[in-house]
């Protein structure tokens, strides 16, 4: 099994989807618990609601499941928001604080390793080279990191998410006029609630490539899955949702692409 499956485009935005798989190693799943054998931390269909809004865009999906390791993760094993509740690079609990192995089979230090060097390694090699592609050809590249999540996990946040959550560490990891127009959209999607920087800043992946000074501008879109989809088991995706959703987003993408080609033309013209 391809670890990373790459759509490679000619436009400047990059579609990272790094929680979107499913595929877990045989000998892993026998030591899953009935719980953690739902996958329920997936983020259901995100190729599917992504796909096709932006004709030349890059996609950089994973394949695996974040229960083999969380992509998104520091490869260190450092929270991303100390003092506050998550999951780690090599999960051994859900999204609701609950075990998700079979008593005494946990991932120790060696197996860790061995699958960040496996399959974190892989997904990121794969996304570097396509950012390194696209700034090399255009000048300038977004990194658009796309992620979904049930609307109420009491573990990690109070209350209800927001439906669309945008994240930049705080305004570090792209141009100032990429994170005000991606919330002026959001902000103007009508029956749709945002934030900008809220509990979600944006994870390893925005963090660690979002280097506007470099050219590299990364954002990070964490959607509540009750505007596309059942937040229960089986999952289903909503057409009827979604439609509405894919709507925004495409306006969403497709401003971020203007955008972005003005700092492309700008830069030439420096």
């Amino acid at each position: 099994m391809n670890p990373v499956e790459v759509s490679e485009k000619s436009g400047p935005v990059i579609l990272g989807q790094p929680h979107g798989g499913v595929f877990i190693p045989p000998e892993l799943s026998s030591r899953l618990n009935d719980r953690g054998r739902t996958l329920a931390d997936t983020d259901w269909h995100i190729h599917r609601l992504y796909e096709g809004l932006l004709t030349q865009a890059t996609v950089v999906q994973a394949n695996f499941s974040r229960y083999v390791i969380d992509a998104n993760r520091d490869p260190s094993g450092n929270s991303l928001y100390p003092g506050q509740n998550t999951t780690g690079l090599c999960p051994i609990i859900d999204f609701e604080g609950q075990s998700i192995y079979n008593e005494g089979e946990e991932p120790d230090e060696a197996e860790i390793e061995k699958r960040r060097q496996t399959w974190h390694a892989a997904y990121h090699a794969a996304l570097m080279e396509q950012i390194e592609r696209v700034r090399n050809q255009l000048g300038v590249v977004l990194l658009f990191d796309c992620h979904s999540i049930r609307s109420e996990l009491p573990f990690l946040f109070e209350g209800q998410l927001p439906d669309l959550n945008l994240g930049t560490n705080n305004g570090a990891t792209c141009a100032t006029e990429i994170e005000q127009s991606a919330f002026d959209v959001c902000s103007a999607a009508e029956g749709y609630t945002s934030v900008l920087n809220g509990r979600f800043k944006g994870g390893w992946t925005t963090r660690h490539y979002g280097k506007p000074s470099e050219g590299i501008h990364a954002i990070q879109l964490e959607i509540t899955q009750k505007n596309y989809m059942e937040e229960v088991a089986p999952w289903s995706f909503r057409s009827d949702l979604a439609s509405g959703l894919r709507n925004q987003l495409k306006t969403l993408l497709t401003t971020l692409e203007e955008i972005v080609t003005g700092l492309i033309n700008t830069s030439k013209g420096n």
